[in-house]
């Protein structure tokens, strides 16, 4: 659908379903609804224009509530802290861009993330109002992320990762585990855990699959660590984080996994001091609508 607000440096509006309920005018629903956002703000956004209906008509603090409806509002953040690092774009035709992510960067925008975002950044810089991601990547995690250009072709590279035709490869520095064998697959059921952002495994049919390979020790050889390769068939959240922590070896720095570990606070110095060592080193599969054999690599290292 045609969105009734447009992209405004590179953040396109949001929306929101009016759900069945007792509100008499719109800003008695915005109040109840919103509470960290002051009833203020939303009369000023309603003066600017920037609060539409799903008609593109401007509602006002007395506009009746109407369920069912769809509003339309430009999110904001009253403060935000800067990530000072940046995507390198390595492809772009007019279905599909492949950017290389830094670490830190959120995808898309979330909770105290919106212009520092991966999304909004690109957005901006391309002008590119349709742009939207194929697949998560970690805020803590590097490397290749695929988005798609063009609404029209949009269904068919999503389709590649639904039927697992995607060839996805991780680089992980983690602690040595010299009494296991690899290669080895492994395999367990993925979960939501606690906190809400955390996941965890628990037994059960597993619904996640992953491949491991030890690629080389680290730079010194006495640091008790060695890269590996990882290779997940499955895309749950946090997967290669759990699998490598559910055998013992958790990736460097890893704040979730086995251990909830508060990270510093965001623009700090030290913010930005220990990344973690996860990087989607590699993408490749045939393109659905041009039949291309494509292969992306990060340039990034760990």
């Amino acid at each position: 659908m045609n969105l009734p607000l447009p992209m405004i440096d590179g953040v396109s509006p949001s929306s929101h379903w009016l759900p069945a309920g007792h509100w008499k005018t719109m800003l008695d629903f915005l109040n109840e609804r919103f509470p960290a956002i002051a009833s203020s703000t939303w009369i000023s956004r309603m003066a600017k224009g920037e609060l539409v209906d799903d008609t593109g008509m401007c509602l006002t603090p007395g506009s009746p509530y109407r369920a069912g409806a769809r509003i339309f509002y430009y999110r904001e953040l009253e403060s935000e802290a800067g990530i000072p690092f940046d995507a390198h774009i390595l492809y772009q035709d007019e279905h599909l861009l492949v950017v290389d992510k830094p670490h830190f960067l959120p995808v898309i925008p979330a909770g105290r993330f919106l212009h520092e975002t991966l999304l909004v950044r690109l957005k901006k810089k391309l002008q590119l109002e349709e742009l939207v991601p194929l697949h998560r990547l970690d805020r803590e995690t590097a490397g290749i992320v695929l988005l798609s250009v063009n609404k029209a072709t949009r269904g068919d590279y999503a389709s590649l990762f639904h039927h697992r035709k995607v060839r996805k490869v991780y680089v992980a520095l983690a602690p040595a585990l010299r009494d296991m064998s690899f290669p080895l697959t492994r395999r367990s059921r993925i979960v939501p855990g606690e906190p809400f952002f955390r996941m965890k495994e628990v037994d059960g049919a597993p619904n996640s699959e992953t491949h491991i390979e030890v690629i080389d020790k680290g730079e010194d050889s006495t640091s008790g660590q060695m890269f590996y390769r990882l290779m997940p068939v499955t895309g749950r959240k946090h997967q290669l984080r759990l699998h490598m922590s559910g055998l013992g070896i958790p990736i460097v720095n890893d704040r979730l996994y086995p251990k909830l570990s508060l990270p510093p606070l965001a623009g700090t110095d030290d913010s930005f001091s220990s990344p973690l060592k996860l990087l989607a080193k590699s993408v490749s599969f045939a393109d659905p609508v041009t039949g291309r054999e494509h292969y992306f690599q990060s340039s990034r290292v760990l």
